[in-house]
């Protein structure tokens, strides 16, 4: 498929490169938001029953609230 420009080439290069630089703010946004789940997760999942009973939570109640931490849902 052969494909044609009208007009300037530097317009689609900079469009090209502002998709990618989005792209990869996205992405690194994306794995900041991971890292606080599995942090989360891990310094919770090592507190003992009694701890997280004392923090009004239950050890089933884990997943949801370092779900609830990093992505706010």
């Amino acid at each position: 498929m052969a494909s044609t420009f009208y007009g300037n080439s530097a317009t689609f290069t900079s469009t090209l490169r502002d998709r990618l630089v989005a792209r990869i703010d996205a992405a690194r946004a994306d794995y900041a938001k991971w890292r606080v789940y599995r942090r989360t997760m891990n310094e919770l999942a090592a507190l003992s029953n009694r701890d997280l009973a004392d923090l009004g939570l239950s050890r089933s109640m884990i997943h949801s609230v370092a779900y609830e931490a990093a992505y706010g849902k």
